[in-house]
């Protein structure tokens, strides 16, 4: 499966990561079963409010439930690490297969309905699943996905897909809308609270360390007509941003997306940053590209290559995630650079 992804730049158009096939579909069964990503003292009794449900999504647009939402159908990976952070186990995903290899925050319980890619889910697995709220990823409320699930009679929480002005805020009320649709507002403040007293904890601990370098670039790539493809997080991207947090300094400063803080670059682009220490994925896709970063003279020569600065990610670390994703990137860090 390859999540190859292009980001754009001013006046260009976003690509958004999609999965290129559709996968097959599964028995949803009658209930859903218990989350296994969080551990199980985190998910017994959980408290869950169980009154009427009221709320605007990110786009104004007002949600009412009868009471919080049980059979969840969700068809973007953040949310599906979002509702099994909060111990509620989706009835429904869209592409079982390239959640369970880039996000390895949460594991989804087994039982689980695929409906197909993110860009184009299956409707008829969908429905068959019968979700009482999905919860969908958008971009305006105009987004084609709203409008479609608008034909029928299942509530449909929208929630942004990311915002490069503050991705830390926008990632914390994306997993608040979640909780408050499924009566887990409780569990939600507690792993706010965890999620904000580990990057606390992190930060001391890389002050402690006074690494001699603290400029970073994180990035990942794919191959593009033979040739390695780059694609560095700056300003506004959610790694960058929980780098600075930790007091390191992105030195990515080239032109990014207004959604993501996502740049474009070849080998070639990343000489100025070169002195940084370089940072990128290890999620393995269809195509090693980083095999081709070590047969370039460029990539070679850079300062960061030549000290021994460069360092994968560990793999599974969905870097458009939830607290928990978030926890895994704040622990990469500290592996690198308060060693």
């Amino acid at each position: 499966m390859s999540l190859r992804k292009t980001a754009s730049l001013a006046g260009a158009t976003l690509l958004l990561p999609l999965a290129l096939a559709a996968c097959g579909t599964t028995d949803a069964g009658a209930t859903a079963a218990a989350p296994t990503g969080a551990s199980t003292g985190e998910c017994a009794d959980v408290p869950t409010s169980t009154g009427p449900v009221s709320l605007t999504d990110s786009f104004g647009r007002s949600v009412t439930l009868d009471k919080p939402a049980e059979r969840v159908a969700v068809l973007e990976w953040q949310q599906v690490e979002d509702a099994l952070t909060l111990c509620v186990a989706p009835v429904a995903v869209a592409d079982v297969a390239g959640y369970t290899t880039w996000d390895g925050a949460e594991t989804l319980p087994a039982g689980v309905t695929d409906v197909g890619t993110r860009g184009e889910p299956n409707l008829d697995a969908l429905f068959a699943a019968d979700p009482d709220l999905i919860i969908v990823e958008a971009y305006t409320a105009d987004d084609e996905i709203i409008k479609k699930l608008a034909e029928y009679d299942v509530p449909v929480l929208a929630t942004q897909g990311a915002d490069a002005a503050d991705p830390v805020a926008n990632m914390i009320d994306t997993f608040d809308l979640i909780a408050q649709a499924t009566g887990r507002t409780e569990r939600a403040a507690s792993v706010v609270d965890e999620f904000e007293a580990h990057l606390a904890d992190a930060k001391r601990k890389i002050a402690d360390a006074a690494p001699a370098h603290t400029d970073f670039v994180y990035f990942d790539g794919w191959i593009d007509g033979g040739n390695v493809a780059l694609r560095p997080f700056g300003q506004g991207s959610l790694v960058g941003e929980l780098g600075e947090e930790l007091g390191l300094t992105n030195a990515w400063t080239g032109q990014v997306d207004p959604v993501y803080g996502l740049g474009q670059s070849d080998i070639e682009g990343m000489a100025p940053v070169g002195a940084s220490t370089l940072l990128y994925t290890g999620t393995k896709d269809e195509e090693d590209w980083t095999a081709g970063l070590a047969k370039n003279a460029v990539w070679a020569n850079l300062p960061a290559v030549v000290e021994g600065r460069t360092h994968a990610f560990p793999a599974a670390i969905w870097t458009f995630g939830g607290p928990r994703s978030a926890e895994m990137i704040i622990d990469a860090y500290v592996d690198i650079f308060a060693q």
